[in-house]
């Protein structure tokens, strides 16, 4: 006789329904109800960490791409946001640049701010400029066949160099970055009404996003990144090529995060060669690793949950919060290699082996082998 649960279980699809109603709930109800604006604003902004990691999920966690180099797609998001909440501000005061510009000494707007000043150019640079960079990285390096470390450390580079080239630039705010933004697409942002909305807009974008990598983990496409994750060389047999696949997993991560840095800028109001970094990039990494970059949801409870601790503990211990992440990443990695979303099943499997209880077996579903897979290796042993 089946209980409850088990029916529940059953039908993934409806447990996935009711945990995005649940989150639904937790997010557009709940959370404005018993959180001040100040604490609401703050969620949002860990809402924006959760969609990188969502995207660093499916590349590392499914694809097996150590990606250390988010902040590069992160910052380019954010900067455009930013470039154009700048221009957007100077129109309405009726200026010829931006105010830092003009406390700078630079009189006439640079060339490669004037597109941004469209709201629409903004918005296609935003979705479709940290892809592209993400595809033309991914293509030169996984055509290549360079993968695990050098991988880790050639992205890792490039986060590096980008803060570092933003450092030095004066066009756009140097060291300081860009701030004291005033509006959003017309709406002010000391409106609590308007910084609302901008968490709605973070929650919203967060839901669609872990709804598009539970999408690609269960289509033909995911089976296909772990296969190359695990097997490379028999998925190359099998006349798929690894790098194809590579590259649509990074690039979608890639996409994501432009996104998110999008909505940082707004919901921060500061962006500055800090934020996107090498230590920002290795933070996205670490909050993936303690929830669990393997799973949906794990990446994205660790982000907001080691956001939230950083956010905590260094107003109580500032020089010590840097060392206690570096601490719970070794642990992770070190012994619970699945995260806190493999905590329960390691924490059952030793109740079950100390006190010998009896576990319901599982049913085993076999899954059709894929065809085009099936095909492809029957020609290749008849060619043998």
């Amino acid at each position: 006789m089946t209980t409850l649960g088990q029916r529940w279980r059953a039908h993934p699809s409806v447990t996935a329904w009711g945990g995005f109603i649940v989150a639904a709930i937790l997010l557009f109800a709940v959370a404005p109800a018993v959180l001040s604006d100040f604490r609401l604003n703050l969620l949002a902004k860990f809402l924006c960490f959760a969609i990188v990691a969502a995207g660093i999920g499916l590349a590392w966690g499914r694809g097996g791409m150590l990606t250390l180099g988010q902040g590069v797609f992160f910052g380019i998001g954010a900067y455009i946001m930013a470039m154009h909440m700048q221009m957007a501000d100077a129109a309405r005061l009726h200026n010829d640049v931006p105010e830092f510009m003009e406390i700078a000494g630079i009189r006439e707007l640079p060339s490669f701010w004037r597109p941004f000043a469209s709201a629409p150019v903004a918005l296609i640079g935003i979705l479709v400029l940290p892809a592209l960079v993400a595809a033309a990285l991914g293509y030169g390096v996984f055509k290549r066949r360079v993968k695990g470390t050098y991988f880790a450390i050639l992205s890792q580079a490039l986060a590096a160099a980008l803060a570092i080239l933003l450092t030095g630039q004066q066009k756009i705010g140097g060291f300081t970055g860009l701030s004291d933004f005033r509006a959003f697409f017309g709406f002010k942002l000391s409106d609590p009404a308007n910084r609302q909305m901008l968490f709605f807009i973070a929650a919203g974008t967060l839901l669609l996003v872990v709804a598009a990598v539970r999408q690609l983990m269960r289509s033909r496409y995911g089976e296909l990144l772990v296969a190359v994750r695990d097997q490379e060389e028999r998925v190359r047999f099998l006349g798929y090529d690894p790098a194809n696949i590579k590259i649509v997993a990074y690039v979608v991560a890639a996409f994501f995060a432009g996104i998110a840095g999008a909505l940082f800028t707004p919901i921060v109001g500061i962006i500055s060669p800090a934020d996107i970094g090498v230590v920002p990039s290795i933070a996205f990494i670490i909050g993936v690793a303690i929830g669990g970059r393997t799973t949906l949801l794990g990446p994205v409870l660790g982000a907001i949950g080691v956001a939230w601790a950083q956010t905590a503990l260094s107003e109580e211990f500032p020089s010590s919060w840097t060392y206690l992440q570096g601490v719970l990443f070794i642990v992770v990695v070190g012994f619970i290699p699945a995260g806190l979303a493999g905590v329960w099943p390691m924490l059952k499997g030793l109740l079950d082996s100390r006190f010998g209880t009896a576990v319901e077996p599982v049913p085993v579903v076999v899954a059709e082998p894929l065809p085009e897979i099936v095909s492809v290796a029957e020609d290749k042993v008849e060619s043998l």
